[in-house]
This record gives structure tokens, sequence and C-alpha cells, in this order.
């Protein structure tokens, strides 16, 4: 047996003990909202992941039980069962209760792994009321339990293992309810990590079934499987764009164990896509093989574009801006030790990975344009317009960055800016039309709520550029209000307020609104969604008065049951909220703006990649796709203003 297909206890490496993970759970999965709760899913199965890369394991699934517990099941080699030295107990308890326990520290069992923490199945178990685990190797089918972390008895060897049932492992637990504000798993979020994850890993077959929701054939089920890899990946978000060449470019390189893969395809959009991944990490601050690809692009083809002589219309260079504009592509790489830094830890700091991904881009793109000179012609033209675009937009950018709106323009008239000064404690209303802007004015906290009304809808940044963009006045007083720049100017650190919250009406109208706004964000000022700063307001539909008493609803359902139940029946009064405007500030201040008792809808983007393609499908040129949208989603619709 060779050295790197050995794997038992010895190889099982202990840095220290799990009791303060149940006292502060937020440090080892981040948070204990939805958002933790699936990381406990992704925990698990990068355990699998690493043994797929490995070349132990095909076949993953994991499956969502109608009890809400989960279950991840693969065909790895299964966790070791032999008893471990220093513990005298055997590998998997060792396994599944001390942190930093596992195979990824010496890299002998795994060359490369995504969970790297090594905090991974122990932190589930910590955080389960029970964890349940079963794995096949050695001769025999060994089971195992859990209650919150503790073993619930010893581990037992059940029976004999058939031939024909190989090796593997099956780990199935339920979150604690006493930890974990959601209880409930959704089937899209699952779903759009373990596609990125079957892209990433190719050959790797990913089911996911969700026992919930039984159809006539049975469980709801998806799987996941992508020969093609990144090449894939790069396809899938840009079915809802209209690509330059049909063919996907691709190259991959090796250079001191460090795998790189780059997968990118040129379209007719204005809008870019790039993803990085290390080692299956989303590195949504990218890091050292982001700045590695966008170097060697932007060089590569300013090179091709001066040899051949396409740069006649411009004074200057091309600038990475220019070439990446509507380009999808996907830089992979696979380290061994990868360190990883920035505020979420998702930023690659290791520098040696820039040189090795720049000069596989350089070289890969390099051929590629040199073998096919009608695409790399049609790739330096549109980045010339692109430039030409860009210089045309610098004189508009230069009224709405920080600095210079600072000396040249104030605050945009229409705010009504709050008294503090410090981001943290502010909150700004985006405010839907001048009523509601009025009367939000008139409601708020003016020491630290400001309200700044826009007319109307914004214009669909998805469709225009930047020149066109900074035409629209109400974007400008949105940038200069939040008073961080936009796009690659965009500083997070320079945010007037730390609550950007969009008031709109519970109507069509308003929820288009919110979109146009929300994809403005998403494209040019990204990293507010990513911290968490954007809001949505959901004001009630509904007032009833009885008795005295007032009570609002948000839902149809809601003002029957209150109306039944609270009211006897027969309610004094049922007043319907149209709009934000239609509301005394009196109203407004006590159901949408009052941190007492308003409910916010917090915006985030868990999925970079499937929120990309959702605004595409959702805001672009494609017509095709949205049709599909609507027809696949419409029974899922809560409410049709007709």
């Amino acid at each position: 047996m060779s050295q790197e297909s050995e794997y038992g206890a010895g190889q099982i490496q202990v840095l220290e003990g799990l009791e303060a993970v149940r006292k502060r759970p937020a440090m080892y999965i981040g948070s204990t909202d939805s958002r933790g709760l699936h990381h406990l899913v992704y925990e698990v199965v990068d355990n699998s992941i690493d043994e797929a890369l490995a070349g132990h394991c095909d076949d993953i699934t994991v499956t969502i039980h109608e009890d809400d517990s989960v279950s991840v099941a693969d065909d790895g080699r299964g966790i070791p069962v032999d008893t471990h030295d220093e513990y005298d107990r055997p590998a998997l308890e060792v396994i599944l209760t001390v942190l930093h326990a596992g195979g990824k520290f010496d890299n002998k069992s795994y060359q490369v792994s995504g969970g790297l923490h090594g905090v991974g199945v122990s932190v589930v178990n910590a955080l389960s009321e029970r964890l349940e685990v079963e794995v096949k190797r050695d001769g025999g089918v060994f089971r195992h339990a859990f209650d919150r972390g503790e073993p619930d008895g010893d581990m037992e060897r059940v029976r004999d293992v058939e031939a024909e049932e190989g090796t593997g492992t099956e780990i199935r637990f339920w979150p604690d309810g006493d930890i974990f504000e959601a209880d409930s798993f959704s089937f899209t979020t699952l779903a759009n990590r373990l596609r990125e994850l079957a892209f990433l890993n190719s050959g790797v077959r990913i089911t996911l079934r969700d026992e919930r929701e039984v159809g006539d054939d049975g469980a709801v089920e998806e799987t996941f499987e992508y020969e093609g890899g990144i090449r894939e990946f790069v396809e899938y978000l840009n079915e809802t764009r209209s690509a330059m060449h049909p063919s996907v470019i691709y190259f991959e390189d090796e250079d001191q164990n460090i795998q790189v893969e780059v997968a990118m395809q040129a379209t007719e959009e204005l809008q870019g896509s790039i993803h990085a991944f290390a080692n299956n990490i989303n590195t949504r601050e990218g890091g050292s093989h982001l700045t590695g690809f966008k170097t060697a692009l932007t060089r590569t083809v300013n090179d091709y574009a001066h040899d051949n002589d396409l740069l006649s219309d411009l004074e200057d260079n091309l600038k990475g801006e220019d070439i990446r504009e509507g380009l999808t592509a996907v830089i992979s790489v696979k380290h061994p030790d990868p360190q990883f830094e920035g505020q979420t830890k998702t930023k690659l700091g290791n520098s040696e990975v820039r040189g090795i991904v720049e000069s596989a881009v350089h070289e890969g793109l390099g051929t590629y344009f040199e073998e096919n000179p009608d695409t790399a012609q049609a790739i330096v033209m549109k980045a010339v317009e692109a430039a030409k675009a860009r210089m045309a937009a610098k004189k508009a950018e230069e009224l709405t960055r920080r600095k210079s709106a600072l000396e040249s323009t104030s605050l945009p008239g229409k705010l009504a800016d709050c008294q503090t000064k410090d981001p943290e404690e502010a909150e700004i209303f985006i405010a839907e039309g001048d009523s509601a802007g009025g009367s939000a004015k008139q409601a708020r906290n003016p020491e630290f709520q400001a309200v700044l009304p826009i007319k109307g809808k914004i214009l669909n940044v998805e469709k225009h550029r930047l020149d066109r963009i900074l035409e629209n006045d109400e974007i400008r007083n949105m940038i200069t209000a939040i008073g961080a720049g936009i796009g690659d100017e965009f500083d997070v650190e320079d945010i007037r307020y730390k609550k950007i919250i969009m008031a709109t009406d519970a109507d069509v109208d308003g929820a288009h609104i919110r979109t146009l706004m929300l994809t403005f964000f998403y494209r040019h000022m990204r990293p507010l969604l990513e911290g968490g700063y954007v809001y949505a307001t959901q004001p009630p539909l509904y007032r009833i008065r009885y008795r005295g008493e007032t009570y609002d609803a948000m839902t149809d359902a809601e003002r029957d049951e209150i109306v039944a139940e609270k009211c006897d029946g027969n309610p004094t009064q049922v007043q319907r909220f149209k709009g934000l405007g239609e509301m005394n500030p009196e109203q407004l201040w006590e159901t949408t703006m009052n941190p007492e008792n308003r409910i916010l809808k917090q915006i985030t983007i868990e999925d970079a990649a499937a929120a990309d393609k959702m605004f595409s499908v959702l805001m672009g040129d494609a017509v095709e796709p949205r049709k599909q949208f609507i027809k696949d989603h419409a029974p899922e619709a809560e409410w049709i203003d007709i």
C-alpha cells in the first residue's frame, strides 16, 4: 500500500478539545441562522468531496428526511474504525468528538482538502441533538451514535459486509433546536452549493433528495454530475447570455503540486461574471489566484491587440475592466496548503499562486488567440468599445466619487440626512415616490434615520454601461447618499449608513422597483450585499381595529385569523394599505420604521454564481429564459396583483 493511500487511525492528528463549540457556535460555523444551519451539511459533504479528490469516491447522496434531519452517504474508503493510539478509542469516535482531529493535517491522506479547518464533523456532532454514523470498511459494518456531541454507548460492529456493498460512510444528524434559530433546510440553497461542487469536481455524482416533498415518482430528487467540469459551469452561467464564440476556452496547469483550471467565454452582454475558487471554497473576496488571472488576461489581450494593430482608435492600452466586460470565467485552484485571509476567510493569500495562474493564463489564452484569430479580434473590438464608454463615463463618475463629491457637490437635495455620523447607528430609507418619502421624513427618528425619496423606476443597469447609468439622477443620488463610490472605486469602509433599507409598496410595481435597486447594488456595489447591509421593509397589508386595540396583518390569511380570533368575527375597521404613501406619518412609523416593531428582511447573496445567473435571467435581454422561469415558478407566487 502506498503512503498516499494509507488512511487509518495513525493518520488522525488531534489538536484540541470540543467544549467551546456549543458555547460559541458562531465562531465555528459563522452564525446560528439559516446560513449556519446549511453550513452543517457542507461540512459533512466536504469530507466526501475530499475522498473524491483523493480518488476514492464517485457517488455522494444528500437526503433531507421528513423530520428535517439530513444524511450524507458516500462510497469512499469509510472513516477509520481501528483504535487511536493516543486516545485508546476508535478513530471514528475521536474524529467525531475531538475538534481538529482529522486526516487533513499531514498531507499524506489527502493531497488537497476543502475542509481545512478540520473542525468538520466534530462541530456538526457538537451542534446536533443526535448524530448517527455507519461505516463500511475492514470487512464489517460499524455503527456509532452521539447525543449533543457525547458518545451514546460504544461503537459496534453490527455485521459482516457483503463483497458487493463496497466501502463508504453515512452520517445522519438532527440539528439542535436549542442552538439554531432556523429549523428547516432549503432544497434550493443546498442544490446551489452541491451543483457548484459537482462543477468543480468533474466526474463526481452528487444526488440531493428531499423526502419532505413526495410526488407521484417518490421523493423529489436532483442529480448533479458534470464530466466537463468548470467548462460546463461557464456554459451554465451563460445559458441566458449571447456567447461571442461557441466553445468555452479552457486550459489547465500544475506546478509545485498546485493545480490550476481556467474556463472562460466572452459574451455580448455588458455584465461580466467571474468566479474564483480555491479547494472548492468560493473565494468571494478574491486573492492571489484572481489577481494572477486578471493581470495575465489584461496583458495577453493587449499584447495581441498591439501585435495585430487593433488599438489605433485609442490613445492608451485597454484596461482590465474593458476586457472583462461581458466575460464569464471560472478559476479553480487546488492547493495542498492554502492560506485563507480577509474578513470572512474567503480570500486566498498564497503569494506563489499568482505567478502560477499568470503563466497558465498567458500561455493558454495566447495559444487560443493564435489559433482563433476571428474570436480574438471580436474580443478586442468589444473591449475597445468598452474603453470608449469608460472614458465617456469618467466625467460623470467624477461627480459620484466620494472625495470629489464632498469637494464639488453636496449631498442630494432630496436627502433628509440623520444627525449621527456613526455608520453603525445610521440607517437610510430609500423610499419609492415623493408621497411615501414625505411621510417617511415626518415619521422618522431624525437622530439615526435618513430618508431619500426616489421617483419611479430607476434604470435597469443590467442593460447599460456605466456612462449611461451615471446619467440617471436617481442612481446618482443613491451613490452620493451612500457615499462609498461605485464599481471598482467602491470602498465599503466609506459607507455612511450600515442599514440601507428599500422602502417600496407591497405591490407589483414596488417589487419591480426593489428588483431594479437590487440589480444595481449587485452589479455595482456588491460588498453592500455581501456585508449584509441591504434590507427591505415588509409593511403590513392590513390594519384591523377592534375595541380600542390595533392589529397589523401581513397576509390575507393573517387578517382572517385576527378577525376570527381577536375580533369575534366583527372588527370595528379593516384598513388595507395600498402603499406606503397612503399611510400617515404615525402609521408609517408604527408599522414600518420603528425598530421596536417593524419587520425588515435582510438581503444576502449566499451563492454568487446562482445570484449572477438569476439577475441575467430576470433583468437581461433574453426573453425565453424569463418566460420559462415564470412558468416554472408561477405556482409558488404568494399573490398576483392583476
